[in-house]
């Protein structure tokens, strides 16, 4: 006859069984805590002065970690521009589906945008300063993700067009360039600046000064001299 089991004997087994194993850091989590620490490190340090033995350090990685997910620091800041522009094309999308009105399309992109910069100065500083210190970075970026952003305040401006609400004889393509680089020109200056201000704030002169300019009425432009 078996002897009878004391239920206490068992009890440390099963609730060792029942205890939940520490759960193991995702890949993408791990990702995530290398990216975020290289945007701060490249903000504070600079992008050729970082070193990807800091970055794994500040993500709490191994250094070799790193390389699984990225080729190099180069890839790095890749991937945190396609990675920002990406949520920029798909935020500012998104937001536009139900604005119809062209004015205040130009309203939710210039928003959107100096919204996006202000929330976040490391990332602002990576994107507005040490992104465009290498021609490298600059001409691969215009080629691709900017462009799809472009297209966005080009296609709002061409339907304003369309509706008769802005002149015809312009550019969409040349007066998006002008608009993305009035906003940008605002971000730039907000991350230069030591005055602390709600850069959000400063997209309505942005897009008043775009689509009213700063005549109080129509100015004949001035005939160049020929030389």
């Amino acid at each position: 006859m078996t002897p009878a089991t004391d239920s206490r004997s068992t009890r440390p087994a099963l609730t060792a069984r029942r205890r939940r194993a520490p759960a193991r850091p995702r890949a993408s989590d791990k990702r995530e805590r290398i990216l975020r620490a290289a945007i701060h490190l490249f903000a504070r340090r600079g992008f050729f002065h970082a070193q990807v033995a800091d970055i794994a350090q500040a993500a709490g990685v191994a250094s070799g970690t790193v390389y699984l997910y990225f080729r190099n620091k180069d890839d790095l800041l890749v991937s945190i521009f396609d990675r920002t522009m990406a949520e920029a094309i798909e935020e500012g999308r998104k937001a536009l589906e139900s604005v119809t009105d062209p004015i205040a399309r130009l309203d939710e992109i210039a928003r959107l945008h100096l919204a996006r910069v202000g929330r976040d100065r490391d990332l602002a500083v990576v994107c507005q300063i040490e992104l465009r210190q290498s021609v490298k970075f600059m001409e691969r970026f215009s080629s691709t993700r900017l462009r799809e952003y472009l297209g966005i305040i080009r296609d709002a401006i061409a339907a304003g067009q369309q509706r008769g609400v802005f002149r015809d004889g312009l550019k969409p393509t040349i007066a998006a360039k002008l608009f993305f680089g009035m906003l940008d020109e605002m971000a730039t200056n907000w991350v230069l600046s030591s005055r602390r201000y709600a850069l959000e704030a400063e997209s309505a002169l942005v897009v008043d000064l775009f689509v009213n300019g700063l005549a109080s009425r129509p100015v004949v432009p001035v005939a160049r001299s020929g030389r």
